[in-house]
Formats: C-alpha cells, structure tokens, sequence
C-alpha cells in the first residue's frame, strides 16, 4: 500500500502548474545524504479542493503552501484526529492493523486501485500519485537489476498491493512471492497477473507470482531478496523497528524499503493533513526518519548500500537498499 506517500523539505521546490515532474536522485553509501529530502510543494492556486479532497486520508497527506501551513498550525490544537483514529479502531474492534486491513479491502481498495491502474476516472492528484508511485516501482527494479539478470532470483514483495511491481519481476524471471495484508488486494493482484503473464505456445513464460492474503509479522520463508514499498507508514517508529528486523531476517542478500521521511515540516503538512480526512474513512500515518531507519537496519547487522529520493507534486518517497555488513 501506498503512501502518496510515496511527503516532504529543507528546500523547497516550486513546480511548473502546467505539469508534473518527477525527480529521482540515487546515492551509494558511504557518502552519506542529508536526512532532509528535497520537497515539492504546489501553489495553491495548482490544486482544486475538490482535486486535493478526493485524495486525502490517512496515506495521503494533504499538501498546500507554506504559508497556509502556517496559518492552519494555529489550528491543529483544536482538532483531535486521533480520537477520531481511536473511534475506527473501535469499529472494527482492532488496532492499526485491523483499521488497514478493514479499510484496504473497502473503500481504500476502490481509491487505490484506481491510483494504481490505468483508468482515466482519476484527477489531478491521484494521476500524479500514480506517476510517482510508478517511478518507485521502476527505481526499485534498476537497483534489483544493477547486478545481473533476475532470472531465477527469489523476491519476497511485502505489501504487494495490486501487483504493481510483482509483476514486472516475474516479467524478468524472478521467483516472486507476494502477500498483501488486504484480500481485496491480493485478488485484483492476481487477477492482473493473469491478464499480464503470458505463456508462449511452447509452454515456455515467466513464472506467476504466488500471492498470498498476510500480514508483515506472519511473513516466513528465505529469500534472496526483500522489497517493501510504502508500508512502513502504517507502522509507528516502535513497532517499525520490529519489522525491519524481521523483514531482514526473510532476505539473504538486499532488503529494499521505502517510507515517508520524517521532519518537522513533514509532519506538520502530516497533521494538516488531518484536518481534512476526505470522504474515506482514514488509517493512521506514521512518518519515519531516516536515521531511525538506518539505525534498526545496524541493529541486526544491516547496512544501506544504496538511497533514492523520488518526487513528484503530490508523491514522495525515499527507497534504501540495505545489504549484510
């Protein structure tokens, strides 16, 4: 699942209102990067309420100008998002985990899939959310490439979502195995691999992923490689340690992760966010530092090899690969 997120600096950048682009910067270790990634931020005048409301929720942070961040902080006090994130919980008689779940396989699954598919039945927001979740997935195969052929290279794909990079790996011939903590997901995932992996008529063709519905921690198994995308921000920094390590404990040579990086203007923009929840019903966001990630990574014996940086107006997202010291 996506943090549209994929938010986010200490520089501020701008864009064109005519267009979206998108900015991608890798670094190798060790060089290390400054812990602030770069921000796009839209005028106001670029996005209609009505464009920013119909993508707005727990995942989605809303994103406005600088200067209105600062006339609504004043505001923040007066609201309490999370009484109101206490209250679903209640609902579905859980906590985070059950509000994901429950809200990925409804309303959320109908929000995402359209972001993640090809329909045009999209605005401005979630068609520039598509496009930087897209260059996510795509950087994440350059760096599963840089080192040969996936041929026969088993991949673990945690929180596989729709299939959005599941399927391209098998399309490179990796071994993949997919789980998503949403039902919902999981069928449309292997409903789009059906559609999008052929067998030739020789019988020859890329193997089909297996999918399964799972949670992080119910994840086993070893595999050459583990990717997670965007779902550490249904994870707080206590229990994202937890995960990381077990994540670790599933891969034999590279784990790849990406997550919304936390400072103090993102997490502001976070608690904005919050003051317009949108029609959906919303899970709770969690930002995280990348200090914080890279310090759960040394902890059992990981280091970040490679850092990545994708943005577009409305997506951010920084994407590590971390190897065995």
């Amino acid at each position: 699942m996506a943090f549209s997120s994929s938010i986010w600096s200490s520089s501020i950048f701008v864009p064109n209102p005519n267009r979206t682009t998108i900015s991608t910067r890798f670094s190798h270790t060790p060089s290390k990067p400054p812990l602030s990634p770069a921000f796009a931020i839209p005028p106001l005048s670029t996005a209609t309420a009505t464009d920013v409301s119909g993508v707005i929720d727990g995942t989605t942070i809303a994103v406005v100008s600088g200067g209105f961040v600062a006339a609504l902080a004043a505001v923040l006090s007066l609201t309490d998002p999370e009484r109101r994130r206490q209250m679903q919980a209640e609902e579905v008689g859980g906590g985070d985990k059950e509000v994901v779940r429950e809200y990925f396989n409804n309303s959320g699954f109908q929000r995402w899939k359209k972001i993640y598919g090809d329909t045009d039945e999209v605005n401005r927001v979630q068609r520039d959310i598509r496009l930087g979740h897209a260059k996510t997935v795509e950087n994440t195969l350059s760096m599963l490439k840089d080192e040969g052929s996936l041929q026969g290279i088993t991949v673990c794909d945690a929180g596989c979502g729709t299939g959005s990079l599941s399927i391209p790996l098998a399309k490179e011939g990796a071994v993949v195995f997919a789980s998503d903590i949403s039902a919902a997901m999981v069928a449309e995932a292997e409903k789009q691999a059906k559609e999008q992996l052929v067998t030739s008529e020789d019988g020859s063709g890329p193997v089909m992923p297996k999918f399964v519905v799972k949670d992080l921690e119910s994840l086993d198994g070893k595999y050459d490689t583990v990717v997670c995308l965007d779902v550490l921000i249904h994870y707080p920094q206590s229990k994202a340690d937890g995960m990381i390590a077990h994540l670790a404990s599933l891969a034999n040579k590279r784990l790849i992760l990406s997550f919304a990086p936390k400072t103090f203007y993102y997490d502001l923009l976070k608690r904005v966010g919050e003051l317009f929840p949108g029609p959906s019903k919303a899970t709770r966001a969690y930002l995280h530092s990348e200090a914080d990630v890279e310090r759960a990574l040394q902890k059992v014996g990981w280091t970040i090899r490679k850092r990545g940086l994708t943005t577009t107006q409305f997506y951010f997202a920084r994407l590590i690969e971390a190897v065995p010291m």
